[in-house]
């Protein structure tokens, strides 16, 4: 079987305009999640039960079922509720990034009980309260050694984003298959999707690298 190379090579710039898509949805739904999971991975290690319930419930009702899932609830039920069919991009932003919170949620719950308790000795000693505690000690703290599991999420939703085809939203994915349905050079394409998706991946653990050993520099100053 010949590999068609000019056909790869007329594919490619609409295959680049959808990984740039996808970045975009990858990059807007992390940053929604890591203010969701900032708040919720609080809430978990507060001491008001109600939040620690509350939390606990989205963390696992989010990681318990299937993105996929989670994305027809908000593109097709919602609707229903509020009668007003939702743009397909605020779907994916929304879907991807309530549940990549649920994920950032815990990430954060596992750095902060990462640091010392004596931090928050030290800071109800100096009169701060315990929210000021949480902002101006231990979650600066806490975030430097969240910085790999936070890239590893950031790489799994790149890749997940790919579910957003399903209700026909052209990011990398989706611009595979149209290409497919009109040339019918599965393997070609697949295979230059598949390049595509491992590039991206590739230099976001070089970054997320990068800034670890950054981090690891700044706290040996």
């Amino acid at each position: 079987m010949d590999f068609d190379f000019d056909l790869v090579m007329r594919a490619l710039p609409l295959l680049v305009a959808g990984a740039g898509i996808t970045v975009k949805i990858t990059v807007m739904s992390v940053a929604l999640g890591i203010i969701i999971g900032l708040i919720a991975g609080v809430a978990r290690v507060s001491r008001v039960k109600p939040l620690q319930m509350i939390t606990a419930c989205y963390v696992n009702f989010f990681r318990g079922t299937p993105l996929l899932v989670q994305i027809f609830i908000i593109y097709f039920l919602l609707p229903l509720i509020t009668g007003h069919r939702m743009d397909p991009l605020v779907v994916a932003i929304t879907a991807c990034g309530i549940n990549s919170g649920a994920y950032i949620a815990e990430i954060f719950r596992a750095g902060i009980q990462s640091i010392d308790a004596g931090q928050m000795e030290a800071g109800r000693s100096l009169g701060f309260s315990w929210l000021e505690t949480m902002r101006y000690i231990i979650v600066p703290q806490a975030f430097k050694r969240v910085v790999p599991p936070l890239g590893n999420e950031f790489i799994a939703l790149l890749k997940d984003s790919s579910l957003v085809s399903v209700i026909g939203f052209e990011e990398l994915t989706r611009r595979g298959q149209l290409i497919i349905a009109r040339t019918y050079a599965s393997f070609e394409i697949w295979t230059c999707v598949a390049l595509i998706y491992l590039a991206m991946t590739m230099l976001i653990s070089q970054l997320v690298a990068y800034l670890e050993r950054r981090y690891s520099l700044d706290d040996t100053h």
